[in-house]
């Protein structure tokens, strides 16, 4: 009787799961030869950052599941899952569905990492902890930011940042800090300067034997609005310097960031080819040396004269 029961109740979970949700499934979790180019086909160069993309794999247990202009990054684990920012609040049901469409579920995310404090990249956090239960970890500057959901008055980009739902933050970490979870340990850079706040995460995916070393590099360009200048900041600009060249400093095979034109992730998965690039941090870094400098120099020039 018993055997006969379990074996119904089997057959019934059975039938409960859709047909076609495991080549679904197959689908996404597809070789990033055929997964790039088609998020590359859905982006299709839009100007919306909150634009729906499907998600990709990046290399082994590491997943792009974020819009098509705000990253969102998972690494999934033997002991739970790791997710790294929550893009905008409008974007956490995508994120989520995302997840799903990959055969993972929400709530094995036990730890959600933040990059800088800023509503598009961590606006989503809130609602993605609550469907999660995750414990929010982030750096002691943005903590501060993140569990209030007000943007700083000394941020570079006050008056241009939103509101966004405040998140409660479980752990705060500093450079070096790392965080385990199982066979996961994903290990934090502080790179303040975009942000008073921003981390940069580091970690390695393997797949069989072929390990990569992967970084998600946090935003480095010197951002403001329009009464903002860095040259009267030099505190910052020193952040700026030491930041950069963290990240060039760093190991690193494949790069990832918060923004992911940023990093030319539209350009490199349209390719259809592994995203290897063991100098792509390096070359990340000078064009952020080149940004703030090229800032510095447009502070210091002189005023137009506009007499006649």
């Amino acid at each position: 009787m018993f055997a006969k029961s379990a074996l119904a109740l089997i057959a019934a979970a059975q039938l409960a799961i859709p047909l076609g949700r495991p080549r679904l499934i197959e689908q996404a979790r597809a070789p990033i030869e055929s997964a790039g180019p088609r998020w590359a086909v859905a982006c299709d160069d839009t100007s919306d950052p909150n634009k729906p993309a499907p998600p990709v794999r990046i290399h082994a247990n590491t997943y792009l599941v974020g819009t098509c202009g705000l990253s969102s990054i998972l690494i999934v684990g033997d002991q739970g899952d790791i997710l790294i920012d929550g893009a905008a609040e409008q974007d956490a049901e995508l994120i989520a569905d995302n997840i799903r469409a990959l055969g993972y579920r929400v709530r094995d995310i036990l730890f959600i990492l933040a990059s800088h404090e800023h509503f598009d990249h961590v606006g989503g956090i809130t609602k993605l902890q609550r469907l999660s239960g995750a414990q929010v970890v982030s750096s002691a500057p943005a903590a501060k930011i993140i569990s209030a959901g007000v943007p700083a008055i000394n941020d570079p980009q006050f008056g241009v940042t939103k509101p966004f739902p405040p998140a409660q933050i479980g752990r705060i970490v500093g450079d070096g800090g790392e965080v385990r979870l199982g066979n996961l340990m994903v290990t934090a850079m502080t790179t303040p300067g975009h942000a008073a706040g921003s981390l940069s995460w580091r970690w390695v995916s393997c797949d069989g034997g072929v390990c990569r070393t992967i970084v998600y590099a946090d935003i480095l360009a010197p951002v403001s609005n329009d009464t903002y200048r860095f040259s009267d900041h030099p505190a910052v600009v020193a952040a700026f310097r030491s930041s950069i060249a963290k990240i060039a400093d760093s190991p690193c095979e494949i790069l990832v960031t918060p923004t992911p034109s940023v990093s030319k992730m539209p350009e490199r998965l349209a390719l259809g080819k592994p995203l290897l690039d063991d100098q792509a941090c390096k070359a990340y870094a000078a064009e952020r040396s080149r940004d703030v400098d090229e800032r510095l120099a447009k502070e210091a020039a002189p005023a137009p004269n506009l007499k006649p």
